[in-house]
């Protein structure tokens, strides 16, 4: 089992993510739990597909910190 990290960004429409692991691996979703269930479908599918084609598997990588300025 893997933790991919995905970067979540508010749209006009409701909500899309990334993973910065998984190159091309993109969901949306009207609401966060409609867009996260549709990336974790979006992640295991892109995944199992990549295996299936013989490319190797990108190993999570990426971490995500916030920085406090003053502004």
């Amino acid at each position: 089992m893997s933790e991919y990290l995905i970067v979540i960004e508010k749209t006009e429409t409701g909500y899309s993510a990334y993973s910065p692991d998984v190159d091309g691996c993109i969901a949306t979703g009207a609401t966060k739990g409609e867009m996260e269930k549709q990336m974790k479908e979006a992640l295991e599918f892109h995944l199992e597909g990549m295996a299936s084609e013989g490319y190797d598997i990108p190993r999570p990588h990426a971490v995500a910190r916030y920085a406090r300025i003053a502004a």
